[in-house]
């Protein structure tokens, strides 16, 4: 059983994957539309290198905080990375892939978590950089 709290699992992916610069994170909050996830968090990279190296942080951030994942699917390939952390499922994609999954929409009976409010993340604009590093609405 995981010794993380839901937001603060949350926070620690949506935190790590940030400081690798991944884009466009969402939270959906999956207690009330599924048995088998908490939450679901959807990052975006820029490339397959970038998504790999998102996933790869990922999953030492929550091995380290002894909650390994139990498991991790594409890795290999790098356009969809799947992370089975047992109670939030991870989903890095390269944005074409995010856009044909398009699990936003796919789940849109799930609520979304508030990253700034209930995480208590700042996600914005990155003065060095001329994409948006995040978009949240709810």
């Amino acid at each position: 059983m995981s010794g993380l709290e839901m937001f603060e699992k949350a926070r620690l992916i949506i935190q790590t994957a940030l400081d690798l610069k991944a884009e466009a994170p969402t939270v959906l909050d999956m207690r009330e539309v599924s048995s088998f996830a908490d939450t679901f968090i959807v990052l975006t990279g820029r490339s397959d290198r970038h998504v790999r190296s998102v996933a790869d942080a990922i999953i030492a951030v929550l091995r380290d905080a002894q909650d390994p994942p139990l498991g991790v699917e594409g890795l290999g390939e790098g356009s969809w990375v799947l992370i089975d952390g047992n109670d939030a499922v991870v989903h890095i994609f390269e944005p074409e892939t995010r856009l044909l999954f398009d699990l936003e929409r796919l789940w849109s009976d799930a609520k979304r978590i508030d990253i700034a409010g209930d995480l208590g993340l700042k996600i914005g604009q990155d003065p060095q950089d001329d994409s948006f590093a995040g978009s949240i609405s709810g």
